[in-house]
């Protein structure tokens, strides 16, 4: 780790690359991101549905640090440090074995010697605060603030007191994913295991569609993956477009496409369904599965493809305006703009559809480089009222818990992180292409870190 490399420049990952692998399986290398990277990056760090009154809180955990969430008003959400300031207590435990800790408190009480502080992070209560005569005072007795901000629904937050505005750290990726008010989408299931691999290893799985043909190859009876990756500052987006004419698709740019072969009416549904019972019941809805299975009886046979798409669209769209789910009004230029899967750095992935999206979060697990802590959850727009009732739930990384494909990432993440150790592996080799979003990852990772950045290979 002690070897510094210059960053490569943004317009250079186009090119051939390799680095090496020290960020994935040193243990320097892991503590040096306690000091390096958490405390400087945005981070989310839960969903503002979780807190929706006063009083309510949530806790975020990231290495040695925890963050307390909370509502102070119906228009205002603060965060803090969630230790007391006396001798460093923390003030709200998670439950053994959960995820965080949540909960309502119109005050926090420390439950080693009863110092309390009020929503707004002040000091209410000292036992027998006579004893420092005069030497305390409300600026080093109020809990230390974090910098929290929303956008999407999400909650983020940054220990840095100097740190850039959410919005734009954000920026194009916010802007691109904008129209489809993920804000207005709410949890449909969440789940979390404790996985063998670094936290990078886990989510550079889900950066890209490179690996669909040589991981999930039963999918690809109903599609084509061949997918294009673009850098946008510290965040990337990958997706299939027709502008690159070797990709001959007779795809839409978005997660919901028309499944190729000889009937796109018969591909289109069959398609869904796999992804629907595969993925968890997640990247789609059961609304655009049942319309899509419709279509055979809808449409006549050799209908376009295009036509296929645009009339399953508009019948999924009545039939959710039916059950009282409203679409956001997307144009065609935004949907191809906002491609397949965004990674916001440094630790979030958002496979976004025009009602939902599959999102998956990871962090250290300690200090063991070959550990993380990995979520997954889907969000989706429900009717007002029906919002289902979703908790944290630990799940085993087997196909009976998360789905046949996610299983299959699993294997890859797990036999990745032990063959990055080998004698005979020197250096990643990224594809330049459709795995861009990889690199930049690594790019700016080089920034918070200041080495192990991306080389341009001779």
């Amino acid at each position: 780790m002690d070897q510094r490399v210059n960053v490569i420049p943004i317009h250079d990952l186009d090119k051939a690359v390799g680095y090496p692998v020290d960020a994935f399986i040193c243990p320097d290398y892991a503590k040096a991101e306690k000091d390096k990277l958490w405390p400087k990056a945005w981070q989310h760090a839960g969903r503002v549905e979780e807190i929706p009154n006063v009083g309510d809180y949530l806790t975020y955990d990231i290495c040695d640090d925890s963050i307390l969430i909370v509502r102070t008003a119906a228009d205002q959400i603060k965060a803090y440090h969630n230790v007391c300031v006396h001798r460093g207590r923390r003030l709200v435990d998670a439950p053994k074995g959960q995820m965080g800790a949540r909960g309502n408190a119109q005050k926090f009480v420390c439950g080693f010697h009863g110092w309390a502080y009020n929503t707004d992070g002040e000091n209410t209560f000292i036992l027998d605060k006579q004893d420092w005569k005069g030497g305390l005072d409300n600026q080093c007795t109020s809990l230390r603030p974090v910098t929290v901000d929303t956008w999407g629904g999400w909650l983020f937050v940054n220990m840095d007191p100097e740190c850039e505005p959410l919005a734009d750290f954000l920026g194009e990726a916010a802007r691109r994913l904008n129209p489809f008010q993920l804000e207005r989408m709410r949890y449909k299931w969440r789940q979390w295991v404790v996985f063998d691999c670094n936290w990078k290893t886990a989510i550079e799985a889900f950066m890209e569609p490179y690996h669909v043909t040589g991981t999930h190859s039963q999918l690809l009876k109903w599609g084509q993956y061949y997918a294009y990756s673009e850098a946008y500052g510290a965040h990337g987006v990958s997706g299939f477009d027709e502008r690159d004419k070797s990709m001959k698709m007779e795809q839409s740019s978005s997660i919901t496409r028309a499944g190729k072969g000889g009937d796109a009416r018969v591909s289109t549904y069959e398609l869904q369904k796999e992804i629907y019972e595969t993925v968890n019941n997640a990247s789609t809805t059961m609304t655009l599965v049942n319309a899509a299975k419709r279509l055979v009886d809808e449409l006549p046979e050799g209908t376009e493809p295009a036509d296929v798409i645009a009339h399953w669209m508009k019948r999924a769209k009545e039939d959710d305006a039916a059950r009282g789910v409203d679409w956001p009004e997307i144009t065609p230029k935004q949907m191809g703009e906002a491609g397949l899967a965004w990674s916001v750095f440094p630790n979030m992935t958002i496979l976004h559809g025009i009602t939902f999206a599959l999102c998956y979060r990871t962090r250290p697990y300690g200090d063991d480089p070959n550990k993380c802590n990995f979520e997954s959850y889907a969000i989706e727009r429900f009717p007002e009222g029906e919002e289902p009732a979703t908790e944290w739930i630990y799940a085993d990384p087997t196909p009976e818990g998360w789905g046949l494909v996610l299983a299959q990432d699993f294997s890859n993440m797990e036999a990745v992180q032990k063959g990055m150790k080998s004698r005979g592996f020197e250096q990643t080799l990224p594809n330049p292409h459709q795995e861009r979003k990889v690199t930049n990852f690594h790019r700016n990772l080089a920034l918070y870190m200041g080495q192990g950045s991306p080389q341009l290979l001779d």
